[in-house]
């Protein structure tokens, strides 16, 4: 496993892989790996000839100064971990690689990020779409795996990889759960284990709005009202909003059809926000 920090360098791999017709699969993280990131590592590992994994904290994408600075950083304890799955290339840069001075071009997607992640966070999406392009035009994946725990990032990054061309496929990995049900997110360390315990209702509204519409419920009014008053029960828990959408174009929607559809939820526990999502009419 070589670890790479310079573009130039990551670009003459990528050259020569495809010169020898090797498959790559990509996964692009922002370190403080857990068993979310693992997941997506092992299913590219089986599907590619090349495996190669990002580690690069995007300035780009945080809203909050903050939360920038706070969010942790590990490289040899990640590389430890990934070392074990048998990753061929680490690409883990500096910031004034990816973002040299004087750079002054950025990816607008328009349309899917205007809404519910977007809304509360601006200019997070335009931070996403920045780094993935950038990161796909250095690494130049056949395959890059993203976890369906961010469901509005992956409508970001398929509308993008479609609308800009790139020979990517993008690959949804279901989302890797703690055994409460919660999410597993780099978030849930900063969590008070009683928060960390009472973070489970968001998975219990969600099913619970999921059984409701295996039962026949298909006014998605109804099946929101059914997440908020479930959230409702734990004192600890301020929703931030609950949308029931079109899985593509995160439309939202009144009557749920027959296209697959999300309920999306965003949560905070004190200063810690969630999100979660359940898949409604799955197609195979």
């Amino acid at each position: 496993m070589e670890i790479i920090n310079r573009r130039q360098r990551m670009f003459s791999i990528s050259r020569k892989l495809r010169r020898e017709a090797k498959t790559v699969a990509f996964v692009p993280t922002m370190g403080a790996l857990h068993a979310g990131h693992l997941k997506l590592v092992e299913e590219a590992r089986q599907r590619c000839d090349i495996l190669i994994v990002s580690i690069f904290v995007n300035p780009t994408q945080f809203n909050d100064k903050g939360d920038l600075e706070k969010y942790p950083r590990d490289l040899t304890a990640d590389a430890a971990m990934l070392a074990e799955y048998d990753v061929d290339y680490i690409f883990a840069p500096d910031a004034d690689e990816i973002y040299p001075a004087g750079f002054s071009t950025y990816v607008d997607v328009e349309g899917v990020t205007t809404t519910l992640e977007g809304g509360s966070r601006p200019g997070h999406f335009r931070g996403v779409a920045t780094v993935v392009t950038i990161l796909f035009n250095t690494v130049r994946p056949d395959l890059a795996f993203f976890g369906q725990k961010d469901a509005q990032q992956v409508a970001v990054i398929k509308r993008l990889t479609y609308d800009l061309g790139f020979e990517t496929e993008i690959v949804v990995v279901p989302t890797v759960r703690e055994e409460s049900g919660l999410a597993m997110s780099s978030r849930n360390e900063r969590l008070s284990p009683e928060e960390r315990e009472k973070a489970a209702v968001i998975i219990d509204a969600l099913r619970e709005a999921k059984t409701a519409f295996k039962k026949g419920e298909r006014n998605a009014a109804d099946l929101a009202q059914i997440v908020k008053d479930r959230i409702a029960t734990e004192v600890m828990a301020n929703l931030d909003y609950v949308a029931i959408v079109d899985r593509d174009s995160l439309q939202t929607i009144e009557k749920i059809g027959d296209e697959e559809a999300l309920i999306l939820i965003a949560v905070k526990f004190g200063p810690v926000r969630l999100i979660d999502n359940v898949i409604l009419n799955r197609k195979q």
